[in-house]
């Protein structure tokens, strides 16, 4: 999980100064003295290290935080406003310019996912945008690369425009031509990345770029290589002046490096960042959201917009309706079953809801084999059955076990399952009622 060593042991340091109470001034630069050494372990730039614990040092060692109430606290906020700032500050938004269509350059060494990335981003465009998207395939030198962002792009009905090995330069204008012709709004260009930053690659992107003139040049970078993705940055924007990075593996980066170097050597922004292996695994990159979850305060922000993207609207109204009238069914238990898998490992829920201990779930994922006796379960239930379980008799729970393939006690333990969730929604129905609680339609309180 990301920032998790850095973020075990920041926690760890103020723990201990806010079970002190008062603080002097050798408990502040001892407690710097700790963060530094943990932000180093996480292959965070030294520079930046040197920078950021002397500034979070000079403001936590003020009379005012001293003597206040709550020094630890006050630490805990001014290390909270520094991570921010030292990240970017505010979240950085995606530009498209006042060129039609929109064209957005994509660079990197190999191995990053930048064609992956390329239709990952493409398809967050369209459904939170609503822009139509045109992916271009300039990678002319990797084997397969043309047919990977065909791959993507069909598995995203998102068109791909490729024109063989031609010139990349040529096709990148004849990409952006495509789009005029049928009212495209974006164009997303894939260019060639090489193993090692190398003059020639360097050249040919600074054609391209001079070519398509781009609202954004994003540099997508693996987070897990640290202190090199960092390096990389600020090679290729010394060469190609880039306006954003992309950060992929974020979710696999135990250490954080990358993401608490890169703005601060660079000076351009981390605009998303790439959280798993589906199409649909990318976030926008939110400094003080990712401080918040690096001191265990939460992401409650980040969750809602997961449930409200894993959620079907539609359906989440139509619960709400269930909630108030009782009528929550088997099929409804499955159906969100299933949307609670889009929010990935309980441990990444955990770490975004304040005060929770996400390292008790460390490693929990929604366990596919009980997914699948679920669903076989409640399949092989009558369309009665699955509507009013009150009516499931010992034979018939008997009938159904044979039917799904399961036991006897599966099917029982599935019942109780049931049961508790549809007391929870009995519960979050009387809140309703009560005006404690406005909307609803999350699955299991969310």
């Amino acid at each position: 999980m990301a920032f998790e060593g850095v973020s075990e042991k920041l926690q760890a340091v103020f723990k201990r100064l806010n079970s002190r109470g008062k603080l002097n001034e050798t408990d502040v630069k001892e407690a710097m003295r700790e963060i530094k050494l943990a932000l180093l372990e996480a292959d965070v730039n030294f520079m930046v290290v040197k920078e950021f614990v002397k500034t979070v040092t000079d403001r936590a060692v003020g009379s005012e935080v001293l003597a206040s109430l709550s020094p630890g606290q006050q630490v805990v906020k001014i290390v909270n406003e520094e991570l921010t700032r030292l990240m970017g500050g505010e979240h950085a938004k995606l530009e498209f310019g006042n060129q039609k269509p929109a064209v957005i350059l994509m660079a990197g060494l190999q191995g990053a996912g930048k064609t992956t990335m390329c239709g990952k981003l493409g398809a967050y465009i369209h459904k939170n945008y609503g822009k139509s998207v045109l992916l271009t395939a300039c990678d002319i030198y990797r084997p397969a690369a043309i047919q990977q962002l065909q791959i993507v792009g069909e598995k995203l009905d998102i068109p791909v425009y490729e024109h063989g090995t031609q010139n990349p330069v040529l096709t990148a204008k004849e990409a952006i031509a495509e789009a005029k012709r049928k009212f495209i709004d974006v164009v997303i260009v894939d260019t060639a990345g090489r193993l090692h930053i190398d003059s020639d690659m360097m050249e040919e992107l600074k054609k391209i770029r001079d070519a398509v003139n781009p609202a954004e040049i994003l540099l997508v970078v693996d987070a897990m290589t640290g202190q090199d993705a960092v390096n990389v940055a600020k090679s290729f924007h010394e060469t190609i002046a880039l306006t954003g990075v992309i950060l992929t593996k974020l979710d696999g980066d135990t250490r954080g490096g990358a993401a608490l170097s890169v703005r601060s050597v660079t000076g351009k922004p981390i605009k998303f960042s790439g959280i798993g292996e589906k199409l649909t695994d990318i976030e926008p990159f939110h400094p003080d959201r990712m401080a918040n979850r690096i001191l265990g305060m939460g992401d409650v922000l980040t969750l809602i917009e997961k449930a409200q993207s894993a959620f079907d609207e539609k359906k989440a109204l139509e619960m709400a309706e269930k909630m108030k009238t009782n009528a929550f069914t088997l099929d409804d238990f499955l159906d969100q079953m299933e949307q609670m898998k889009n929010l990935g490992s309980m441990e990444d829920i955990m770490k975004m809801i304040p005060g929770m201990d996400a390292g008790k779930m460390a490693g929990a994922q929604v366990d596919e084999k009980q997914m699948a006796h679920t669903k076989a379960i409640i399949q092989s239930m009558t369309k009665a059955e699955r509507k009013d379980p009150e009516i499931l008799t010992a034979s018939r729970r008997k009938r159904i076990a044979r039917g799904s393939g399961t036991s006897v006690q599966e099917v029982n333990r599935l019942m109780n399952q049931f049961n508790a969730s549809r007391q929870l929604m009995k519960q979050m129905s009387g809140r309703m009622k009560k005006g404690k609680r406005g909307g609803g339609g999350f699955p299991f309180g969310f």
